[in-house]
Formats: C-alpha cells, sequence, structure tokens
C-alpha cells in the first residue's frame, strides 16, 4: 500500500466522519428553529412581546403628556381664580367702613342706660 492510498482512505474516512456530524448538526438546526417547542418558537413568542411592550410604552407617553398638559392647564386656571378670590376679598375689605372695637366697659355702660 501506498502513501497515496492511505491518504484517499483517510480522506474518505474523514468526508464520512464530516458528513455525519453534519447531519447531527442539521437535525440540532431544525429542532432548534421548530417554531412550537424550539427555540425559534421563544424567539417569536420575545419578538410579539417586545412590539406589545413598545405599543404600550407609546401609549403610556401619549397619556402622560395628555395629563401634564391638563394638569398645567388647571393650575393655570388655579392661579386665576386665587387672583380673583384675592382681589374680591381686597374689594370687600374696602366696601366695609372700618369701625373700632367698643371697648366692653362702653357696652355695659350703654346697656345699663338702656335698661333705666
Amino acid at each position: 500500500m501506498s502513501i497515496e492510498t492511505l491518504l484517499q482512505a483517510a480522506l474518505a474516512v474523514a468526508s464520512v466522519g464530516l458528513a455525519g456530524f453534519c447531519l447531527v448538526l442539521a437535525r440540532r438546526l431544525r429542532r432548534l428553529n421548530d417554531l412550537e417547542t424550539g427555540l425559534g418558537g421563544a424567539i417569536a413568542v420575545m419578538a410579539a412581546e417586545v412590539d406589545r411592550l413598545e405599543r404600550a410604552i407609546v401609549a403610556a407617553r401619549s397619556e402622560a403628556t395628555d395629563a401634564s398638559e391638563r394638569l398645567v392647564a388647571d393650575i393655570a386656571r388655579a392661579r386665576k381664580e386665587r387672583a380673583m378670590w384675592d382681589l374680591r376679598q381686597r374689594i370687600d375689605a374696602a366696601a366695609t367702613p372700618q369701625t373700632r372695637p367698643v371697648p366692653a366697659r362702653r357696652l355695659r355702660k350703654r346697656a345699663v342706660n338702656a335698661d333705666a
């Protein structure tokens, strides 16, 4: 037997070994990519969840923006109402005559004089 024949036999054995290895890898890859039970299904489910979460985030961001705009409007309206209330209080205070409180001694004297 010559070296060439040995090399060809080794090449044939190596080719059969590689073919078997490729078959095993192909089967594993097919099982891995199976949409029902394999990693492919998990990836598909996760992609759907990511999409759903992205839509939820966009909706939440939109709601938060709307709520903050309404809050700003409510705060502005409350400040205007407070300013109007303060103005009414000042007008009412200016409209009522400023009377000094009558000391209690004078009230007693008036009550005694009224009874007599």
